[in-house]
């Protein structure tokens, strides 16, 4: 067995950060996940740092922050003046921005630094609900701007060592994410829509009758699926789950299947094995 098997390998997660920085603020629309993110710490152990990929941070290429003390970034609009005060100091890690450089670098991604970047939203919002006491340190890293689901996967396997590093490698996005759909009167053959795709996802990331080809080949062709555009017009919000995926490389445990702002949307666990 090589250095890597012989040690356990960290969870990899991908989770709903919902609207904003609305989960923070006891929206109604929001309960459930809220419910959600701050018991999650109690399931897994405590990871050394984690890297995070939020859809809210696309770049031309994978780029990586680097900076000591990021701040908050505010990337919303419209929002009471509190939530523009939010709280979170997360340190950067110097060690993990480097091992995540040389792990891209070495599977031919030509990924670049960045000492400027502050954290998203899809960042502090789900990690102030999981980890409140802003302890672990933490990288973000950028999606890139072509949205090329077999690309991401391609990264996520690159980074596939992290886990025998006690690092937690997060994606943070939404499984349901048409703006339009979120504040429209409801109707029946519009959650048909939004629950045909999520049963679908479901299906592809839990299923253990299908092998590892087969799952890549649907998550590649994830706009194939019925209902696929309607849940995703851009899929931003869906790619952090084709870098989880990548970086797991097996099915997942479902361990959120709930509303969020009424439209059902899920959360994936890759169990430490």
């Amino acid at each position: 067995m090589t250095q890597t098997e012989n040690k356990v390998l960290s969870p990899v997660l991908f989770l709903p950060h919902g609207g904003g920085p609305l989960p923070l603020f006891g929206d109604e629309g929001h309960k459930h996940l809220t419910r959600f993110l701050s018991g999650l710490a109690s399931q897994i152990d405590k990871p050394a740092a984690i890297l995070i990929i939020s859809a809210h941070w696309e770049e031309n290429q994978p780029v990586i922050t680097s900076k000591a003390k990021p701040g908050l970034y505010y990337d919303y609009y419209n929002f009471p003046e509190e939530t523009y005060h939010i709280d979170y100091p997360l340190a950067g890690c110097a060690s993990l921005t480097q091992k995540v450089e040389k792990l891209l670098a070495g599977q031919g991604f030509d990924a670049r630094l960045d000492d400027q970047r502050d954290f998203d939203h899809g960042v502090f919002v789900p990690l102030k609900l999981v980890y409140p006491d802003a302890d672990i340190p933490c990288v973000q890293l950028s999606l890139v701007n072509t949205l090329d689901p077999q690309f991401h996967i391609q990264i996520g396997r690159a980074l596939a060592p992290l886990r025998a590093e006690n690092v937690l490698i997060i994606g943070s996005g939404l499984t349901f994410h048409n703006m339009g759909a979120f504040f429209a009167p409801d109707a029946a053959d519009v959650d048909k829509g939004n629950n045909a795709f999520q049963d679908w996802l479901i299906d592809v990331c839990t299923s253990k009758l299908i092998d590892e080809k087969q799952r890549e080949q649907r998550l590649t062709r994830w706009d194939s699926a019925s209902s696929a555009r309607y849940c995703h017009p851009r899929e931003e919000h869906l790619l952090p789950l084709h870098v989880c995926y990548g970086a797991a490389g097996s099915a997942a445990d479902l361990i959120f299947d709930d509303d969020v702002l009424g439209k059902k949307t899920c959360g994936f666990l890759w169990q430490a094995r």
